[in-house]
C-alpha cells in the first residue's frame, strides 16, 4: 500500500516542511489536487505550485486534475514536474487521446471516477490505465466524510482488474483515515490518499506512520 498525502489540507505557509515530514513518515507519493471552480466548486492551484513542489521533494507528484478541458493543460503540468496525472472520466470527452498523450510524455496515466459514476464507464479504457482513482467523497473540498458505498466499488473494480488480467492499480481519495484504511486495502486499494488525516493534527510524520500501520 502506498500512502499519498494530499497537500489540499496542508499549511501552505509551511508546505515544504510538512511535505518533508510526511516523507519521513513513509509517504510514497504526494497527491496534488487541482481545481478550477467550474468542474468542482473550488479553486486551488496550478503548474507554478507543482513546479515549486518538484524542487522541494523527491517524492513522485500525483496530480489530480479536477478541471474542465484538462487536455489543454496536460503539458503544463508535465513540464512542471508531474509524475502521475489523473483526469476525470466525467470531464474529458476524448479520454483515450488524453491517456495516450500522457503515456507518450512518460507520465503515469490515471482516470478518476466520481462516487455516482459507474465502473462500467471504464470498460474500453481500463487496459490502457496505470491506475484508477476512486473518489470516496464528492470532489471539491477536503475534510469530507467517507462514503461507505465506496468500499464495494473498490471491491468490484479490483475484481474487474483481476478478471481481465490487468496490472491497473486502484487509488482511493476522500475521507481516508485510520478507521477505514485497512478495509480499503482489503477491498483492493493500492494507493490511499489522505489529507486531513495527515496534515490536520500537527505532526504529519506521525500521522503518516499511523495510517500505514492502520492499513496493515
Amino acid at each position: 500500500m502506498i500512502l499519498a498525502p494530499s497537500i489540499l489540507s496542508a499549511d501552505f505557509a509551511r508546505l515544504a516542511e510538512q511535505v518533508a515530514a510526511a516523507a519521513r513518515g513513509g509517504a510514497g507519493v504526494l497527491h496534488v489536487d487541482v481545481m478550477d471552480g467550474h468542474f468542482v466548486p473550488n479553486i486551488t492551484l496550478g503548474p507554478p505550485v507543482v513546479k515549486s513542489l518538484r524542487r522541494a521533494t523527491p517524492l513522485p507528484l500525483d496530480v489530480h486534475l479536477m478541471i474542465e478541458n484538462a487536455d489543454r493543460y496536460l503539458d503544463a503540468f508535465i513540464d512542471a514536474g508531474a509524475s502521475w496525472i489523473s483526469v476525470h472520466q466525467e470531464a474529458v470527452p476524448h479520454l483515450q487521446r488524453v491517456v495516450a498523450h500522457l503515456r507518450g510524455r512518460g507520465v503515469r496515466p490515471g482516470v478518476v471516477l466520481n462516487p455516482a459514476t459507474p465502473i462500467a464507464t471504464l470498460e474500453e479504457i481500463l487496459p490502457e490505465l496505470d491506475y484508477v482513482l476512486v473518489m470516496s467523497v464528492n470532489p471539491g473540498f477536503g475534510g469530507q466524510k467517507f462514503l461507505p458505498a465506496s468500499l464495494d466499488k473498490v471491491r468490484r473494480l479490483r475484481e474487474a482488474v483481476v478478471r481481465r488480467g490487468l496490472g491497473t492499480e486502484i487509488e482511493v481519495d476522500g475521507g481516508v483515515d485510520t478507521g477505514n484504511a485497512r478495509a480499503l486495502v482489503q477491498a483492493g486499494a493500492d494507493v490511499l490518499v489522505a489529507g486531513s488525516a495527515v496534515f490536520s493534527h500537527g505532526d504529519p510524520e506521525a500521522a503518516v506512520r499511523a495510517l500505514i500501520e492502520a492499513a496493515g
